[in-house]
């Protein structure tokens, strides 16, 4: 009987040991199923980002003057995004007396001035690029230059149909009567120059582009020759 008894008390801490065993199987399958739900979560990890380290090319722009060939600056550092009006602006700051509008840029001797928004790295055959440069003269923009356009015949009539002492005689300057074309005449001719001088300020858009001053010099010299036979219009 006793044998019976310490068998079956051995049996019975088998039993528990291996009930304890099961539970703690079932507590580490759930602290793994819970722990793998996390990571699914959480989702894949990503490596770090690995650094590139870009290799930029700089060009360098060597300045020659167009009769001469002799150098006038290098201008160094230009990235391969830049255009050909960053060059002069650049070259302003080595030569503050030309202005980049005034600047005429060359790829050869006798070819034709490159447009400012010409890509540098276009023109680049290696890392050096060489410009011919020309100086354009004294730059007005094209809003002055059509405004004086405008205006130079508007006051010239002007000073014709008030019969100034300086232009006409003393007895010619005195007349008041006029016949009445003659005030048709300067209505419609102011009428019509006005309309020109508020279509280039409110209306006409004109590109950043500038023309030399001398050809605001040349327009004015024909108009010199008209106004002789403004005073026998007018008269």
């Amino acid at each position: 009987m006793l044998r019976r008894r310490k068998t079956s008390a051995s049996e019975l801490k088998r039993d528990l040991s291996a009930h304890g065993g099961a539970l703690s199987m079932s507590q580490n399958t759930r602290t793994f199923f819970n722990f793998s739900q996390l990571v699914l979560s959480a989702g894949h990890l990503k490596p770090p980002p690995v650094l590139k380290h870009s290799k930029v090319t700089y060009f360098e722009v060597e300045i020659l003057d167009v009769q001469s060939k002799k150098q006038i600056c290098i201008v160094d550092k230009i990235p391969p995004s830049s255009t050909l009006l960053d060059v002069k602006h650049k070259f302003h700051k080595a030569c503050p007396q030309w202005y980049p509008s005034r600047v005429g840029l060359q790829l050869e001797r006798n070819g034709p001035y490159l447009k400012d928004s010409v890509n540098i790295q276009s023109l680049a055959a290696s890392s050096i690029i060489t410009l011919y440069f020309t100086d354009l003269g004294q730059q007005v923009g094209w809003t002055t230059f059509f405004l004086t356009e405008y205006t130079g015949p508007l006051l010239i009539y002007l000073l014709f149909y008030i019969r100034l002492s300086t232009i006409y005689d003393q007895v010619e300057s005195t007349k008041n009567f006029r016949h009445p074309v003659v005030h048709l005449a300067c209505f419609c001719h102011c009428l019509h120059y006005i309309r020109h001088l508020l279509e280039t300020l409110f209306v006409h858009k004109f590109s950043g582009g500038h023309t030399p001053l001398k050809n605001m010099i040349k327009m004015e010299a024909p108009r010199k020759k008209i106004s002789s036979c403004l005073k026998s219009s007018v008269s």
